[in-house]
């Protein structure tokens, strides 16, 4: 079964498509399943020649949780592919589906992370930099109509990922207390804090590597590591263009069209 919809899920992904939600169909899944076929999801972009370069964290802040109806957080994997330059325009027709932008917190690491017992303090030592990041997520569920199973099994509903230029070494920052601003088309459109992901990008990093380790998986020096959405997520169309700003550390920008 797990095998079966992930491939469901990796022809969905290949052709810009969209599937009903795995947890309306009665299959008595629970969230080991939905990792399941996650793991076996990547492995199908694995054989496409993808490699992976690091993981991201989702729903962790409240308001992307409230405005997905998902209540705990999640984790997917993300590829070279992913990976968009800064300031690039992204064509919609020929990548993705039904895109949403979020600001974040990356991190860059130096040093394995595995769990169980990462603490905080283990993740401030392991990183290397941060960085200002757009992560555009997109689903693969119909009308984003999706529960933590949903969004588990679809690798965290992840789309790609820009970086800005910056890199700044994290020990000298409160990082709960960064602010990210964002703007939509010039227009000031959203704000938030560190703090909106578990109380800081730490914490939320902390969750990812000790989750993870019950999977057996490490986050690995060299990854980058999207920390959770500091804002709401925006619903992204042709023309418009996304710019955000993380004070003291630097901005990223993206373009649609």
């Amino acid at each position: 079964m797990h095998a079966e919809l992930a491939q469901e899920l990796y022809r969905a992904l290949s052709g810009r498509s969209t599937v009903p939600p795995l947890r309306s169909r009665g299959l008595g899944l629970d969230i080991d399943d939905a990792y399941a076929i996650s793991l076996e999801l990547l492995a199908r972009r694995r054989q496409a020649g993808e490699k992976v370069i690091g993981k991201k964290i989702g729903v962790t802040s409240k308001a992307v949780q409230d405005m997905l109806g998902v209540h705990q957080p999640d984790f997917g994997f993300l590829t070279d592919r992913m990976h968009i330059a800064d300031g690039a325009t992204i064509r919609i027709s020929e990548t993705m589906i039904q895109p949403r932008a979020e600001a974040e917190i990356a991190l860059i690491l130096r040093k394995e992370l595995k769990g169980p017992g990462v603490a905080m303090e283990d993740v401030l030592e392991a990183t290397e930099a941060i960085a200002p990041c757009f992560e555009i997520v997109d689903s693969r569920i119909e009308n984003w109509n999706i529960g933590i199973l949903d969004t588990v099994a679809d690798n965290a509903s992840c789309g790609v990922f820009v970086l800005g230029s910056a890199r700044l070494d994290p020990r000298p920052l409160d990082l709960a207390a960064l602010k990210v601003r964002v703007w939509k088309n010039g227009t000031p459109l959203s704000e938030g804090l560190g703090s909106a992901v578990q109380g800081s990008p730490l914490a939320s990093v902390a969750w990812l590597a000790n989750t993870l380790g019950r999977y057996g998986v490490s986050l690995d020096p060299g990854e980058i590591i999207l920390s959770g959405s500091l804002v709401p997520l925006e619903s992204a169309r042709p023309g418009d263009s996304f710019r955000l700003m993380l004070d003291g550390v630097g901005d990223a920008s993206i373009r649609f069209a």
